[in-house]
């Protein structure tokens, strides 16, 4: 047979996900109870509970105001409605509070349907499920008839309680007709599943969808309009109060100065966020059990450690829990969080992302792939920049490899022709006779500009470390004839984009020259040091190793740190002027250090020396 068995696949059990899905599609519905930061003296404490929140906003419109509700996708605003209109009906039945859809501010199905198509096209030849489209940028009044939301400004103008609620209420024209705004939010883990489990539809449409199609037009469209109206809110200084409501019956309501005490305390000190977990095709079982996940998930194929715009952040006091999006946070926090360079540089978006690969002890390698650069990114997507990555190897078994780049020159197009001939027969590529294969040994760091050819082998942990992205572009060129779960088909491949940003003359020799292990010792002292193990003038960030005995201290010097304890049991990551402002690392944890922390250290809480992997991005010259 053909190729290598790491990268042999089967078809799997039709409970398990797939993974053909760039983008979070099938996060596994679990909360990781141990993924919180512990904080105090953060003052008021929210209205909690479906009940109280409603008997809060209640009092405003029983007392005339007018008040808008709006949410990020998938949030249930039907049930703070419902018992909204419960507390404001009289005894008769009736009510003196106009409640107001903002669906009905929508243009017709059909017409948003058409507006979008550009977004969302269909070339099922270069993109077989239809997975990829453009960013949306027109924003709420995009889609809304201009009529409708002019004759609601009118309304809103008489006196009495009025209540506009749902996706689109605080668009910007109706922002100044409110006395009160409100901005119900859930994380992106529920965002999806409420989609996943039938519970959310796009925004007008008046047709379901494949599930697949419904979340490309959520990444394109919805969501991400959701999220610039939130930014535009926080910027303006508009949002009165912040529900936090991932369960309806438990939602919490702060005012927003209550909201960004709470998130100024998080950002005072080192902080981690809440991961998302994911199964896959090729997914291992190394992290599943060190974390303790649930014994129904079947592997665990990503780990979204400190992926900006899928994770959450939780803060937890003596007295409660409130969890929100970490982009809510990081568009609250802005240059406190980022630094100047990195949120001028950036336009207020976290740039870089981090994410554990997990094929260890699984049954095949995940895809042989690439990813685009800036310019083809921004032309047929619209987004932000190149996509580069890079792995750290941090668990690896028995004959562990990681794949980059092409043997020789000519591999590239022997590679192409061999991966299209099996598209159309099924037949296993060889592909060792093309692909470079690096042995995967701990503390192995490669670099992936884009256009390189690359893929994790079976067998180890990688941490995967990225360039800025809302979306995710990865090109697969071969998957070694495995089926998609779902479909019983075979999984889709995206050689005519791959091969539209493919590098071809990044050989083994070039790989091994400018790739692989590339650094070196840029201070130390007595029992540690700090070490450079990756930089390519491609990538805008630095990766690095701080290698220690006992203690390390550290400077942000203005740039955000992210730290991850890849060789080690547990260290404490603390302020220096303040070393109550602390976060105690477990082994594989990822640390957020916000630039504005300035000095800290880093203490050994085990024994033996210890490596914690440090990111942070290069200095503007």
């Amino acid at each position: 047979m053909a190729g290598d068995a790491n990268g042999s696949g089967n078809a799997i059990d039709k409970k398990q996900e797939d993974d053909f899905m760039s983008f979070m599609f099938h996060p596994y519905p679990y909360s990781d109870p141990n993924a919180v930061n512990a904080v105090s003296g953060v003052g008021a404490r929210p209205v909690q509970g479906l009940q109280a929140v409603a008997a809060k906003i209640a009092g405003q419109l029983l007392a005339g105001k007018r008040v808008g509700l709006d949410a990020y996708p998938g949030a249930d605003v039907s049930a703070l409605v419902n018992v909204l209109r419960q507390k404001c009906a009289m005894p008769d039945g009736g009510s003196s509070i106009r409640f107001i859809d903002a669906a009905e501010l929508l243009r017709p199905s059909g017409e948003i349907e058409r507006m979008l198509a550009p977004y969302l096209p269909e070339d099922r030849e270069a993109d077989p499920v239809l997975l990829y489209g453009r960013r949306y940028k027109g924003g709420y009044a995009g889609i809304q008839s201009e009529d409708a939301v002019a004759s609601l400004r009118t309304q809103l103008e008489a006196p009495g309680g009025a209540l506009v609620y749902g996706q689109g209420a605080l668009a910007e024209a109706l922002q100044p007709c409110y006395d009160v705004c409100i901005w119900m939010d859930v994380t992106p883990r529920q965002a999806v599943l409420a989609y996943k489990n039938g519970h959310a539809r796009n925004l007008g449409s008046d047709r379901d969808l494949p599930y697949n199609l419904t979340m490309r037009r959520n990444y394109y469209v919805d969501f991400e309009i959701a999220m610039e109206l939130r930014w535009n809110l926080i910027r303006a200084g508009r949002m009165d109060f912040y529900i936090s409501a991932d369960v309806p019956e438990t939602m919490q309501m702060l005012s927003f100065e209550e909201l960004k005490r709470l998130f100024e305390e998080l950002c005072a000190r080192p902080f981690r966020c809440r991961p998302v977990y994911l199964e896959g095709v090729w997914g291992g079982y190394y992290i599943h059990r060190l974390r303790n996940l649930p014994k129904e998930m079947r592997n665990c194929a990503w780990v979204f450690d400190m992926i900006p715009l899928e994770v959450s952040i939780v803060a937890k006091t003596p007295d409660y829990e409130f969890e929100a999006p970490f982009f809510t946070f990081v568009q609250v926090m802005g240059e406190t969080l980022l630094g100047r360079q990195a949120f001028e540089q950036f336009g207020g978006y976290f740039p870089i992302r981090f994410n554990y690969d997990d094929t260890y002890h699984s049954s095949g390698n995940m895809s042989i792939q690439c990813h685009p650069d800036g310019p083809y990114v921004t032309r047929n997507h619209d987004e932000l920049g190149r996509q580069d990555e890079s792995y750290y190897v941090c668990v690896a078994g028995q004959g562990a490899k990681t794949y980059l780049g092409f043997n020789e020159e000519k591999s590239c197009d022997e590679f192409f022709e061999k991966a299209r001939e099996a598209e159309k027969n099924g037949e296993l590529v060889d592909y060792v006779k093309y692909i470079n294969a690096v042995p995967s040994v701990p503390g192995t760091q490669v670099m992936i500009p884009a256009g390189t050819v690359h893929a994790s082998g079976r067998n180890q942990v990688i941490l995967e470390i990225g360039s800025l992205t809302v979306g995710s572009y990865t090109y697969k060129l071969y998957d070694y004839q495995r089926t998609d779960p779902q479909t019983g088909q075979r999984r889709p491949i995206h050689l005519k984009m791959g091969g539209e940003v493919i590098r071809g003359e990044r050989t083994r020799e070039w790989v091994y020259d400018n790739l692989v292990n590339h650094g070196g010792v840029v201070r130390e002292g007595e029992g540690w040091r700090e070490v450079v193990v990756g930089e390519h003038e491609l990538l805008y960030f630095s990766l690095r190793n701080l290698i220690f005995e006992r203690e390390i201290a550290d400077d942000t010097a203005g740039f955000f740190h992210v730290l991850a304890l890849v060789d080690g049991e547990r260290v404490r990551v603390a302020s220096e002027a303040d070393p109550s402002k602390c976060f105690v690392m477990n082994s594989m944890d990822i640390v957020v250090v916000p630039a504005s922390l300035g000095k800290y250290t880093v203490t050994n809480l085990g024994v033996g020396t210890v490596t914690v992997h440090k990111t942070l991005l290069k200095k503007e010259e």
